[in-house]
């Protein structure tokens, strides 16, 4: 797919664990996972919103266009 996920690298640069980030976004460790591995289908820009808000960054720093 040619939209990576870069939540790993974010999380990583703020020192931030997937259960931290979990917890303070309101969403389950499974669903934070699949979309952390790349394997999501989509988003909510509600969900987008509140990663970028408690990780401090904008959704260009998490998703990213590769053509393949």
């Amino acid at each position: 797919m040619p939209i990576i996920v870069n939540l790993d690298v974010m999380m990583a640069k703020r020192k931030m664990s997937l259960n931290e980030l979990s917890e303070k976004v309101d969403l389950t460790l499974a669903n934070l996972s699949i979309l952390k591995t790349g394997k999501a289908k989509a988003i909510r820009f509600s969900t987008l919103e509140a990663i970028c808000k408690v990780l401090e960054c904008q959704p260009g720093e998490i998703l990213e266009y590769r053509e393949e």
